[in-house]
């Protein structure tokens, strides 16, 4: 099974919020940009939080927008072995050091995280961060649909309530 590595954090001194995902996929990894595969809402979702049409800049304008609004991108692991892209094909996962990462983030007031995989590795180190919300958000993938994509940024919209 072949071993992935994520990618370095897209954050500032200003970030307040952080969404954690669990590891690029496929389409990710291969064009070096998170959230890059056409069926992942991601961009979409939020866009709608910070009110801007993210998908129509290119990448590094994108991660630039997202900052100057004050939201970073990060995984909550380092690496893994993996076949495809799904979160359920994840194994011998290498864990970032979310608490050390945490603590260098003073405005800081919540962590979202995208899917249940990214909850359930980032929730385990951040559990006890007074002063910092912490939001378990469905995924924005495409593989993920259960949810419509309207219900989905029902749930996302919330994270406005922590950039204001």
């Amino acid at each position: 099974m072949p071993l992935k590595f994520a990618f370095p954090p897209s954050v500032d001194a200003t970030t307040r919020v952080l969404v954690l995902g669990s590891l690029p996929g496929d389409a990710s990894i291969r064009q070096g940009e998170y959230y890059a595969h056409r069926g992942n809402a991601f961009w979409h979702l939020i866009g709608d939080v910070v009110g801007e049409d993210l998908r129509a800049q290119p990448y590094a304008m994108r991660l630039k927008r997202l900052r100057a609004h004050g939201v970073g991108l990060w995984d909550v692991m380092e690496s893994a072995q993996r076949d495809g892209s799904l979160d359920s094909r994840i194994r011998q996962a290498d864990l970032r050091n979310l608490v050390d990462f945490v603590d260098r983030l003073p405005d800081l007031r919540a962590i979202a995280f995208n899917g249940k995989t990214a909850a359930l590795h980032g929730r385990r180190q951040l559990a006890e961060r007074p002063g910092i919300a912490l939001l378990d958000l469905p995924s924005t993938s495409g593989a993920y649909a259960s949810l419509s994509r309207e219900a989905k940024r029902n749930r996302w919209l919330a994270l406005r309530d922590h950039l204001i």
